[in-house]
């Protein structure tokens, strides 16, 4: 049968590369990028060094408002289902390439799947959590990354076709994490050693676009004595250099300010580092598959399983948590399997192969 798998941020290629591969030995798979976030060097760094298959669609919708990417959006991918008639469209995350994907398919009676459905945050100024909800409540298959995304749904009035098949992210952290030749490389590359430094990434709107917010972290920064790695997304840079504060950071030694780096570098630095410090859902959860403790410079996660353990901790754009919390040492006791085991690209394979052979025709 035809899948349409709908992507349009960097993210949403880690949660592609471990099931496109297991979906291509079924079906036929159309992949369509909306140009949400196209960067052709950074994505395709991604495309190359996780093996996925150039998009067959780059709809080149670009930045802009919500608005104007969400209606670009979905009428552009509208033309190519209607032109493709796949049995089945999947989504993936919580971007506005989500939405539109799971609005534009719904509209036109395509069955569709949500793969990292039921995650909540309880906050609907933000952005990804309409996104979340929408795509959810217009979605017919849910996939959700562990036991709390079935829960939260429930409460939504949603228990059919509600799948707990664990994080798709695994999949691909879990087989990066064991080349031990690559992470020989990586070290010697940024003269490292294990547990001695600070892995770092921002890139959230929240963060970026708030002087306040991001002085305050840039001032954090300042009081921290460990090396600290932060391979710099272009939005940082831009309003590091809007806001003034371009100078500040890089006049502090501790720094390391590198370009963007692929998953499997960024894989290795979470492993090997002694603590990461971000605002990006993807790093959370890889620090905590990898047992890295992680600074959260945001106010909320919807990964609450991470903070629960104890691995995680939000320390918001606060000067001063975000200090302590880097320094004090982390040892949490316990660490659960609660997103799965590395195979949830093949549980939910063999869910939409019975899906789709029920609702042929």
């Amino acid at each position: 049968m035809k899948i349409a798998s709908i992507i349009g941020a960097r993210p949403q290629l880690i949660k592609l590369a471990p099931l496109s591969k297991e979906l291509r030995k079924y079906h036929k798979e159309i992949i369509i990028h909306t140009g949400q976030h196209y960067d052709k060097k950074m994505s395709g760094l991604f495309f190359k060094e996780l093996d996925i298959p150039q998009p067959d669609y780059n709809l080149e919708v670009g930045s802009g408002s919500h608005g104007y990417q969400t209606g670009e959006m979905i009428t552009r991918i509208e033309k190519v289902l209607i032109k493709e008639k796949p049995d089945l469209a999947i989504v993936y995350g919580d971007t506005n390439s989500t939405l539109s994907g799971a609005l534009a398919a719904a509209k036109l009676n395509i069955k569709t799947a949500h793969v990292e459905a039921g995650l909540r945050e309880f906050d609907k100024s933000i952005p990804e959590e309409i996104n979340k909800i929408v795509s959810d409540h217009t979605s017919d298959i849910l996939f959700c990354p562990s036991g709390l995304g079935v829960k939260n749904l429930a409460k939504e009035g949603i228990t059919t076709k509600v799948y707990n098949v664990g994080d798709i992210t695994l999949d691909l952290a879990k087989r990066i994490s064991t080349n031990t030749n690559l992470e020989k490389s990586i070290l010697k590359k940024y003269n490292l050693k294990k547990r001695d430094f600070c892995y770092m990434t921002m890139h959230r709107e929240k963060n970026t676009g708030q002087k306040k917010r991001l002085s305050n972290i840039v001032s954090a920064l300042e009081n921290i004595s460990k090396t600290i790695i932060f391979p710099m997304h272009p939005r940082t840079a831009k309003a590091l250099k809007k806001y003034k504060l371009w100078g500040r950071i890089n006049q502090i030694k501790s720094l390391k300010i590198v370009p963007p780096i692929g998953y499997q570098e960024s894989i290795m630095l979470i492993k090997n580092a002694g603590k990461t410090i971000t605002d990006s859902g993807g790093v959370i959860k890889e620090s905590y598959f990898l047992k890295t403790p992680a600074v959260i410079i945001d106010d909320t996660t919807e990964w609450t399983e991470t903070i629960e353990d104890g691995w995680n901790i939000i320390a918001g754009a606060d000067k001063n948590k975000i200090i302590k919390y880097v320094n004090k040492a982390v040892k949490p006791k316990r660490h659960r399997e609660v997103y799965g085991n590395g195979k949830s690209a093949q549980k939910i394979i063999r869910i939409l192969n019975n899906y789709l052979s029920e609702n042929q025709g």
